[in-house]
C-alpha cells in the first residue's frame, strides 16, 4: 500500500514537473508550494532516507538504491511497523500541513497581492505552521545542520535591538517575520526553492532514466577504455567514470555509493589499500560537482544569484575542474608507481558499447541546449525526452516495468532532498533580506582581515568549509552566498570568482573531516576506517582547496582576459598541480625525500599563484627538486 502511494505521488511530481517545463510554465507561488508539497509527502513514504543518504549504509541494497536511500521496511510493510503511533500521527499532521499550506496559495496568490502587508490571521496562522513543517522536514532528511542554522536566523530576526552594535537591527514581530517568510518569494518560496522546483527535479529525472537504462555502466565501461589500461587503470576508472556521473548527479554522497561500488573493489583487488580505495573515491566524486556540464542544483543557484548565464558559469568552471582532476589522477599515477600498481584486467572493455553507445544522445542534447543560451529547465526537459526515447533504441537499454517504477522512486528521493535544503535554507536568506545581515557579515569578514584580501579570502574558506560539514552542498553555498560573497565582491573580487570560491570550499566539506559525508560513505563501501579514509581524501583533494585562491588571482583560469593570459594561467597552473600531487605522493619516478616534498609544495603554490616573479620561483622550487642528490633520496626513504 505505502509503496503504491509512494509510486503514485512520484509519478504525479514527474508528470507535475515535466509539463510546467515544457507546456505551460506556473507562477512562482504555484510551482514551488507544489514541489514541496510532494517532496514532502514523498519524504514522510520513504522513512528511513537520512539513513540512507548520510550514513552511507549500503547493506542489503543495489547500487542504485544506496544511492537515494535503500528502499526500507516502512515503505515496503504496513504503516506503523517499527514506528509508535506518535510519529506516524506527526507524520500525519506534517503532510497536512504542506498540502493545506499549497493549496491556500494556490487559491488566494491573486488575492495576497490586494493585501500585501495587511495579512489575514490564517496567512499568519498557516505560515508559522509551514516554517515549522519546513524545518522538520529539513531535520529528517538532511540533518540537525541546516536547521540549526534557520533556528539562529529566526532568533536573530527577533533579537534584533539585544543584540551587540555591529549586528543589532531594529528587530521583527512574529507578524513581519512569516508575511516575509510565506507570504512573498523572499523566503520559504524564494529563489533556492525556486532552482530546485524548475529544474533540480527535472535533472535527476534525467539521471535516473540514464542510469535506469544502463548509462552509468556505459560510462564506467567508456572510461575504462580510457585510462583501465594504464598504470594505476582502476583507480582513474573511477575518478574518470565518477566526474562523469557526479557531473550529472550532483550528489558526492550518491556518486559514492553507485560507482564506488564497482569502482572501490576493482581497486582493492588491483593491490590498493581499502582506504585509499574508499579515498580515491570519496575524492572523485566531490569533484563531480565541480564538473560542468550539470555541477548539481549548487552551480543553477550560483547562476540565478548572481544572474549571470548558466553557459558562462559552466564554461568557467571548466579549466578549474579539469585542474582538480589533473591533480587527482596524477596522484593515483604516483601512488601507484611508488606502490609497484600496474594497470587494470580491462573488465570494463568486455562490455559491448555498440548495445549502448546511444545513451550518450541525450547528454548532447544538454549540452547543446546549454550551449546555445537555452533555460536549464527546457535542457532539463528534452534531456529526459530523449533519454526516454533513446532507451527504446535496443533491447539492453529497454525501460521495462521495473525499470519505470525505479526510475520514479529515484527521482523522489534523490529530488527530496536538495527540496527541503532549499527550502530551509529560503529561511535563512529571508531573514537576511529582512534585517540585512549579510551586509553586517561583510563589515565584519572586512573589518577581522584589515581590508586585505588573501586573509579575507582565508576565512571565508574556513566559514565555508565549516559551514558545509553540517549541511548539504546547495543549503550552504545559498547561506554562504548571502553572508559571505559581498565582502569578497567588495574588496574588489569579480562576481563569479567570489562564488564560485564559496562553492568549491562548500563542495570539498564533503572530504574535509571531521565530519566527511563523502569520504564516510566509502569507507563503508570499501570497508575503511572512515577517519582514515576521510584524511586520505583530503590529501588526495588537495588541489580543490588550491585552486580556488589561484582563480581569484589569475582570472585566466575562469577565462577572463586575453588568450595569452589565459594560456600563461593554465600552463603554470598545470605544472602547479602535478608538483602538488607529487608532494601528497611522495614520489614521481621514484621516493621523494621529505625536504623535496616540502619544495614540491612550495613550487605548487607559486605556479598556481599569478605573475612571472612567483612562476620562476615555482620553477627554481621544482629545478632544485629535480637535483637533489638521488643516493640520499633513496637513503633518506630507505630510513623513513
Amino acid at each position: 500500500m505505502r509503496r503504491s502511494a509512494l509510486l503514485a505521488l512520484c509519478f504525479a511530481a514527474a508528470a507535475f514537473h515535466l509539463y510546467s517545463a515544457g507546456i505551460a510554465p506556473f507562477t512562482a507561488l504555484i510551482q514551488r508550494p507544489v514541489h514541496l508539497a510532494l517532496m514532502g509527502l514523498i519524504a514522510l513514504l520513504i522513512g528511513g532516507l537520512r539513513s540512507g543518504l548520510a550514513s552511507g549504509d549500503s547493506s542489503g541494497s543495489s547500487d542504485s538504491e544506496r544511492a537515494i536511500g535503500a528502499e526500507t521496511d516502512s515503505v515496503e510493510g504496513t504503516p506503523g511497523v517499527g514506528r509508535s503511533r506518535l510519529n506516524t500521527a506527526l507524520d500525519l499532521l506534517l503532510g497536512l500541513i504542506l498540502v493545506v499550506s499549497a493549496l491556500w496559495l494556490i487559491t488566494q496568490h491573486t488575492s495576497l497581492v490586494a493585501r500585501s502587508g495587511a495579512p489575514l490571521a490564517i496567512d499568519l496562522v498557516l505560515g508559522g505552521l509551514t516554517v515549522l513543517a519546513v524545518l522538520e522536514l529539513a531535520r529528517r532528511t538532511t540533518g540537525w545542520g541546516i536547521v540549526a542554522v534557520a533556528v539562529m536566523a529566526l532568533a536573530y530576526a527577533v533579537a534584533g535591538p539585544q543584540l551587540p552594535r555591529f549586528l543589532a537591527h531594529r528587530g521583527y514581530g512574529a507578524t513581519r517575520l512569516i508575511e516575509h517568510l510565506y507570504l512573498s518569494t523572499e523566503g520559504i518560496w524564494g529563489m533556492p526553492l525556486g532552482v530546485s522546483a524548475d529544474f533540480v527535479f527535472l535533472f535527476v529525472l534525467f539521471g535516473a532514466v540514464l542510469e535506469a537504462s544502463g548509462g552509468g555502466a556505459l560510462l564506467i565501461a567508456l572510461a575504462d577504455r580510457v585510462a583501465g589500461r594504464t598504470r594505476g587503470g582502476p583507480a582513474k576508472t573511477a575518478v574518470v567514470a565518477s566526474a562523469l556521473m557526479g557531473s550529472l548527479s550532483g550528489s558526492a554522497v550518491a556518486n559514492v555509493v553507485t560507482t564506488g561500488s564497482f569502482t572501490i573493489p576493482m581497486m582493492k583487488k588491483t593491490g590498493f589499500k581499502p582506504h585509499f580505495a574508499g579515498a580515491i573515491e570519496a575524492a572523485a566524486s566531490t569533484g563531480g560537482q565541480l564538473m560542468p556540464p550539470v555541477m548539481g542544483a549548487g552551480a543553477f543557484i550560483l547562476a540565478t544569484w548572481t544572474n549571470i548565464p548558466y553557459v558562462r558559469v559552466a564554461a568557467a568552471a571548466t579549466i578549474p575542474a579539469l585542474l582538480f582532476y589533473v591533480a587527482l589522477l596524477a596522484a593515483i599515477h604516483f601512488r601507484a608507481g611508488r606502490m609497484g600498481i600496474g594497470a587494470g584486467d580491462g573488465a570494463g572493455q568486455r562490455l559491448n558499447l555498440r548495445t549502448r553507445v546511444h545513451l550518450l544522445l541525450p547528454l548532447f542534447v544538454v549540452v547543446g541546449f546549454l550551449a546555445t543560451g537555452r533555460s536549464p529547465m527546457r535542457a532539463a526537459f528534452w534531456g529526459v525526452v530523449s533519454a526516454f526515447v533513446v532507451a527504446f533504441a535496443a533491447p539492453a537499454t529497454r525501460i521495462t516495468r521495473e525499470r519505470f517504477e525505479h526510475i520514479l522512486t529515484a527521482t523522489g528521493r534523490g529530488a527530496v532532498q536538495v527540496a527541503a535544503a532549499c527550502a530551509a535554507a529560503g529561511v535563512v536568506v529571508g531573514v537576511a533580506s529582512l534585517t540585512g545581515i549579510g551586509l553586517r557579515m561583510s563589515e565584519l569578514i572586512i573589518t577581522l582581515s584589515g581590508g586585505r584580501l588573501p586573509i579575507a579570502l582565508i576565512l571565508t574558506a574556513l566559514g565555508s568549509i565549516v559551514l558545509g560539514m553540517g549541511l548539504p552542498t546547495t543549503a550552504a553555498y545559498v547561506v554562504l552566498a548571502a553572508l559571505g560573497a559581498p565582502a569578497l565582491v567588495e574588496l574588489g573580487v569579480p562576481l563569479l570568482g567570489a562564488h564560485l570560491f564559496i562553492f568549491y570550499f562548500g563542495c570539498l566539506s564533503n572530504v574535509t573531516p571531521p565530519v566527511s559525508l563523502a569520504a564516510f560513505a566509502a569507507a563503508g563501501v570499501a570497508g575503511a576506517p572512515p577517519m582514515k579514509t576521510a584524511l586520505t581524501a583530503a590529501g588526495l583533494a588537495s588541489a580543490g582547496f588550491l585552486v580556488p585562491f589561484g582563480f581569484i588571482y589569475a582570472p585566466g583560469l575562469l577565462l577572463e582576459g586575453s588568450a595569452g593570459d589565459i594560456v600563461l594561467a593554465v600552463g603554470s597552473a598545470l605544472l602547479g598541480v602535478t608538483c602538488l600531487a607529487g608532494a601528497v605522493a611522495g614520489y614521481i619516478r621514484r621516493p621523494l625525500h621529505s625536504i623535496e616534498r616540502i619544495l614540491l609544495l612550495a613550487a605548487a603554490i607559486a605556479l598556481v599563484s599569478p605573475g612571472l616573479l612567483s612562476d620562476s620561483l615555482g620553477v627554481a622550487a621544482l629545478l632544485l627538486t629535480a637535483r637533489h642528490p638521488r643516493n640520499r633520496l633513496g637513503q633518506g626513504s630507505a630510513a623513513a
